[in-house]
C-alpha cells in the first residue's frame, strides 16, 4: 500500500497522497493508517496509537512538506506558513534508538517523535544539497516528488516499475495505434 521510492523520508510521507491533481487518493485517512505508515517507515517499532489530533498534525506536516519540496523543485520561494509548520514540528524529541546485542536497532517513542523525525528530514533535505535533486515524476497522473540521485541526473519517474512502466507502455500504445 505504501511506497518508499522517493529517496527521502519526508518525500515518501508526502507520497501518501496519490494523484493530487485529479483524484487526491489519500492513504492517511484514519489514525490507524498513520500508525501503519509510521511502522512501515521504520520510525517506530511498536504501534504508536495515533489519535485524531496526531493525524491532523501529520496531514498538516505532509502537505506543508509537499508544498515546500514542490517549490524547491520548481525553484520557487518557500511559503512562510509552510516553513512555520515544518519548523514547529521539527522541534520535538526524536525517537530513541537502542542498539541490541544482535546488532539490530530498536526505535522507541510516541507519534510526535516520529513526526519530528519526518519534519527534520524535510528541513535537512530542503536546506542542504539535496534540495537541487528534488524532481516531479514525469508521468502526468503522478504527483510524487523524489530525489534524482541517478548518475546523469536524468531520472524521469518516481518509480520505474510503476510510473516508468506505465508511461513507456502508454507511449508504445500511442505509436502503434491503427
Amino acid at each position: 500500500m505504501f511506497a518508499f521510492v522517493s529517496g527521502n523520508l519526508a518525500l515518501d510521507f508526502a507520497g501518501t497522497v496519490k494523484a493530487r491533481a485529479t483524484t487526491f487518493d489519500d492513504f492517511l485517512t484514519t489514525p490507524a493508517d498513520l500508525d501503519e505508515w509510521l511502522l512501515a517507515a521504520d520510525l517506530l517499532d511498536t504501534t504508536p496509537h495515533c489519535d485524531a489530533t496526531t493525524l491532523d498534525q501529520a496531514v498538516r506536516l505532509r502537505e506543508a512538506g509537499y508544498r515546500l519540496a514542490l517549490a524547491a523543485a520548481r525553484d520557487e520561494p518557500f511559503a512562510d506558513a509552510d516553513r512555520k509548520i515544518v519548523n514547529e514540528l521539527a522541534g520535538g524529541q526524536l525517537p530513541r534508538l537502542t542498539l541490541r546485542s544482535d546488532a539490530t536497532i530498536t526505535r522507541h517513542g510516541d507519534p510526535d517523535a516520529a513526526l519530528a523525525a519526518i519534519a527534520r528530514s524535510a528541513i535537512e533535505m530542503l536546506g542542504g544539497p539535496e534540495r537541487g535533486l528534488i524532481k516531479e515524476c514525469g508521468r502526468d497522473e503522478c504527483t510524487r516528488l523524489y530525489l534524482d540521485t541517478s548518475r546523469g541526473k536524468s531520472r524521469r519517474w518516481c518509480d520505474m516499475t510503476i510510473c516508468g512502466n506505465r508511461a513507456k507502455s502508454a507511449a508504445f500504445r500511442a505509436r502503434h495505434v491503427d
